[in-house]
């Protein structure tokens, strides 16, 4: 494709695969019987609050079954995908050994020309099994054109690289339609007539009424995180957008969940789709998930920093509430002496993007998010996953965790709840 110090002292001990380090010294880290009663959680008496602890901290426990999980054994390799050579050697170049579940039981079924309704959970190699086809499928049909909407910038940022890795040398031209970046550039990227575009739903609109993106030529759709874009409302611009895609299209719809909207949705823009699922949980099992009980603003902190330095932790995510809340957690960690970056709403494309790059090459080790974060990043190597602030609902912490636990690598995940 073309493209028009980690403790008080600074030292920093390697990380230990032994989840034992979580053991209750302070007593933190396993539940209770009972729940708390939340009276610890100073000013976050809100609503808001409320509403948070109405989730039951025992949904947040769960043992990593990494060694009881059945083998898959795919039906196909990726060697006998009827693909043109130049994709196989990508997909060789990347290092694939063999298909996923989702790709192998998908990757046939787009390669056949059907519509496709993926559901799996995040970290499955949901991307691949829609860009691998896709891709094939532009190069065999020149006139093709397609189109790909995700919820997040950074899940659009990502799903581009890969389309870049599968369709390097195939002569795709592309365009990278999110909030936060130029329009200028997108609109000369688009006068190049791309035969790949990848958007949020909102910048694709923009572009829509300003005449700059003709949908009518795009027949080949890709809705990524459709359950995600629910939540974020999106539903509206997408049920505008898919009716000014040309009529003779091929459809893929991947979400973690279906619930009746988004049936509907796929109920009207699709044809005859075939369904693949996956998902056995709502949680993947390589990830060993618990809690952290904390009494005041202080012993959270100290908690919080007492985990980061025990060395079990490499790569990690720090969730918080709000803007504020991040930046403050940052400069609080920053002064600690820990290497770490924030991203947020008020964050550039470009500071959110340079935080990623900085994640995925050890320049920093810790990166606290607001749940912007919790779709889009896949970073293969993140090892915790810690929520200083609850979720606001349980799918709001499936897809915070989803960044861990990537690939069949075992992964932690650590929600605090106030006693």
């Amino acid at each position: 494709m073309q493209s028009s110090s980690y403790s008080r002292s600074g030292s920093r001990r390697a990380p230990s695969s032994d989840p034992s380090s979580y053991a209750s010294k302070r007593s933190y880290g396993g539940y209770a019987k009972g729940r708390p009663s939340g009276k610890g959680a100073g000013s976050r008496g809100s609503a808001l609050s409320r509403f948070k602890q109405a989730i039951n901290p025992s949904l947040f426990i769960q043992e990593a079954k990494l060694e009881e999980t059945s083998v898959y054994t795919p039906v196909n390799s990726f060697s006998s995908f009827p693909l043109f050579r130049k994709i196989s050697e990508n997909i060789a170049a990347t290092g694939f050994q063999q298909p996923t579940p989702i790709q192998d039981q998908t990757i046939p079924l787009v390669l056949q020309g059907k519509d496709v309704v993926g559901i799996a959970n995040t970290g499955t190699g949901k991307t691949a099994a829609f860009a691998i086809p896709m891709i094939q499928d532009l190069v065999t049909h020149m006139d093709h054109r397609a189109i790909i909407m995700a919820p997040t910038r950074e899940l659009a940022e990502q799903i581009m690289e890969e389309c870049f890795r599968f369709g390097k040398g195939c002569g795709l031209r592309s365009a990278l339609l999110i909030g936060g970046a130029s329009m200028n550039l997108q609109k000369r990227d688009l006068r190049y007539n791309p035969r790949v575009v990848v958007g949020t739903p909102g910048r694709i609109k923009d572009h829509v009424r300003q005449g700059t993106l003709p949908l009518q030529l795009f027949n080949f759709v890709v809705l990524d995180e459709v359950d995600r874009m629910l939540d974020m409302g999106f539903i509206d611009d997408i049920g505008d957008i898919l009716s000014k895609v040309s009529k003779e299209r091929q459809s893929l719809f991947f979400s973690a969940t279906m619930e009746p909207r988004i049936s509907k949705l796929i109920e009207q823009f699709s044809k005859d789709p075939v369904t693949i699922s996956t998902k056995k949980h709502a949680t993947v099992d390589s990830i060993s998930q618990d809690v952290v009980y904390y009494s005041g603003r202080n012993e959270k902190i100290e908690m919080l920093h007492d985990l980061l330095i025990k060395g079990t932790c490499a790569k990690t995510i720090i969730f918080d509430d709000t803007k504020r809340a991040v930046e403050s957690l940052g400069r609080e960690l920053h002064a600690r002496g820990f290497k770490v970056d924030e991203i947020h709403g008020d964050k550039s494309q470009a500071q959110r993007s340079r935080a990623i790059r900085r994640l995925k090459s050890a320049e920093i080790d810790i990166l606290v998010a607001t749940d912007v974060a919790a779709r889009g990043i896949d970073v293969s190597d993140i090892t915790h996953v810690i929520n200083y602030s609850t979720p606001n609902s349980y799918n709001d912490y499936v897809h915070r965790i989803g960044r861990t636990g990537r690939a069949g690598k075992v992964g932690y995940a650590l929600t605090f709840v106030a006693r």
